[in-house]
């Protein structure tokens, strides 16, 4: 975290009263570009025509956003993964919303302009869910002003011709802009998933509002890109050209940094580019501590790009396989000969490296249309994850049946997400216990894992340990329930750090529940931190399931450390009171 200064430093100072807050790790130095604003309010100078003909306008804006919205899902289905695609599947169903075409109809009926009512619908829609308890649904108010900016823009780009640039005001307008040497930093008061994925011709982001967690951010990461968030409306006066310095894996952000403190970072990022380059040539390379102590490095996959990606890097294995990437965006579920064949893929595509394959994580905050759940306050306490499964045992048996048959060619592990008690892996080791008996299976490479994500998990591992072959901690969701701070809320967003040393005594408490046989994974964005290594290690963890393109990265930091001096750095970190205080610990 920046120190705090109160409001814009003088030259070389911490910008912000409270830091900014990591998002998406490397060192950047650079210089300021604010964001032109763009447009998302109505046409405000257009008279309204007639009904029919305003609707007709409105249909087709709604229409070409929608096609936008998929060439960018396909275009980031293949350049960084099914699971950042995701992303615009929310998207694509808010365009299509009734209610929200209802509303803004409505208002084109009492003689409102096309752009007027759709941004007036939206806006009462984006109030309503601002102002609600849940902060999965709070966050949907951003998706929303992105969908709102997208359709208006798209109906003044039709009003002015073919030679209009929709995306003038965008991000892509930086591009051009004349940078120093450094590069250019992009200023901006949030990122929406879209201006994410266009963005180009920057070295690193700035945000004034946002969280870590959010879809725009998640996607930086994805995409490499630098960026630390939250840092405060401060850095939005800043004039165009201002050098800046930020470091998106700790949150220190300087303006108009000194010449030493520039010097600082410039040497700070060189070496850390100078490591990677090292890292990568040993990728291929297992990951031992330095007194023999082999860490399994795996990746986390949403994929089949996914998945040559982690072989290339060198991953050991596939940490956590998303299999969601099957059964979200359609109107019915894969059957069993399609999930059969997306699995073989992927492990065709691992060249025979283990396939963590997770059952189906989905529920109120990711809702499938064919099998819908009842509404409700709270999506993240609700039916999800392993809790959604036992209640469709249709969806349930048919994915294991599939994963039992791809585990007769190649080694499969079972992930049930979300487990809270012992009943529900119970219930769960019967129904795959039942597939195997139908399927008369028996493979020898078939492991059985419980993901850690609810703190009462963490603390009864020892009771869920004799089902299990694998305990794969979530360190997102865990930190999320420990500290009742929901991923994705900006207000709570300095809260949901898994440094915490009681989201790390947790960790601990499930290594010690793990029996002799069972390892403990973790597949959380904290496996992906090279500096946790040490803590974790330490704790027991065996195994660590990181993004891709974060592998080699990861074992190098393996590489460099001794099991024992892990075991030490993390007493020390359990010890300390604080997250920054257990973070300097491990850190030195």
């Amino acid at each position: 975290m920046g120190a705090a200064s109160g409001g814009l430093a003088a030259s070389g100072g911490v910008l912000g009263a409270a830091g900014a807050l990591a998002a998406s790790p490397g060192i950047v130095v650079g210089a300021v570009r604010q964001r032109e604003a763009a447009g998302g309010g109505a046409e405000a100078a257009r008279v309204a025509g007639e009904p029919e003909v305003e609707r007709e306008r409105l249909l087709a804006a709604l229409g070409r956003a929608g096609a936008e919205v998929r060439r960018t899902r396909e275009r980031v289905a293949g350049e960084l993964g099914e699971a950042e695609a995701e992303i615009f599947d929310a998207h694509a169903m808010l365009l299509e919303d009734p209610e929200l075409r209802s509303a803004a109809f409505d208002r084109i009926d009492d003689g409102a302009e096309a752009g007027a009512a759709w941004a007036a619908a939206v806006g009462e829609a984006e109030t309503a869910w601002s102002a609600l308890a849940d902060p999965y649904l709070r966050a949907r108010a951003a998706d929303l002003a992105a969908l709102r900016a997208q359709v208006v823009t798209a109906l003044r780009t039709a009003a002015a011709g073919p030679t209009a640039t929709a995306g003038a005001a965008g991000p892509a307008a930086v591009a051009g802009a004349g940078a120093d040497a450094e590069g250019l930093v992009l200023v901006a008061e949030d990122l929406t998933p879209g201006e994410a994925v266009g963005l180009a011709g920057v070295v690193g982001v700035v945000l004034a509002a946002g969280a870590p967690t959010s879809h725009g951010v998640i996607l930086l990461r994805s995409r490499g890109i630098p960026a630390v968030v939250a840092a405060g409306g401060g850095v939005l006066s800043l004039p165009d050209g201002t050098p800046i310095a930020f470091d998106g894996t700790t949150g220190e952000l300087v303006v108009d940094p000194s010449p030493g403190v520039r010097a600082r970072f410039v040497g700070e990022r060189d070496s850390a580019a100078a490591r990677a380059s090292s890292a990568a040539s040993r990728a291929s390379l297992g990951a031992v501590t330095r007194d023999g102590v082999r860490i399994e490095v795996g990746a986390n996959l949403g994929s089949v790009a996914d998945a040559r990606a982690a072989a290339a890097n060198g991953a050991d294995l596939a940490g956590l396989v998303r299999t969601e990437f099957l059964f979200l965006d359609r109107e019915t579920a894969p059957d069993v000969d399609e999930q059969t064949a997306a699995y073989r893929a992927l492990a065709e595509a691992l060249g025979g490296r283990r396939l963590t394959l997770r059952t189906l994580d989905v529920g109120g905050d990711k809702p499938l249309r064919y099998a819908p759940v009842p509404p409700t306050a709270n999506p993240f306490l609700s039916v999800r994850g392993l809790r959604f499964s036992l209640v469709r045992p249709d969806l349930f048996r048919a994915q294991l049946t599939a994963i039992v048959r791809v585990a007769v060619e190649t080694p499969v592990t079972v992930l049930f997400p979300m487990v809270s008690t012992v009943d529900e892996l119970r219930a769960a080791r019967a129904a795959l216990d039942d597939v195997l008996r139908a399927e008369q299976a028996s493979p020898a490479g078939l492991r059985v894992g419980a993901m850690i994500e609810v703190p009462a998990a963490a603390l009864k591992a020892s009771a869920l340990a004799p089902f299990v072959d694998v305990f794969s901690i979530g360190t997102n969701d865990l930190t999320q329930y420990t500290l009742a701070a929901a991923r994705g809320d900006g207000g709570v967003a300095a809260l949901g750090d898994p440094w915490d040393p009681g989201v790390l005594r947790l960790v601990d408490s499930v290594c010690r529940g793990a029996s002799d046989r069972v390892t403990v994974s973790v597949c959380g964005e904290f496996a992906g931190d090279p500096g946790a290594a040490s803590v974790l290690i330490g704790l027991g963890v065996r195994e660590l399931s990181v993004a891709p393109a974060r592998v080699p990265e990861v074992k190098q930091a393996v590489r460099e450390l001794t099991a024992a001096t892990a075991t030490t750095t993390a007493s020390a970190a359990l010890a300390a009171p604080t997250a920054s205080e257990a973070r300097a610990t491990a850190l030195g």
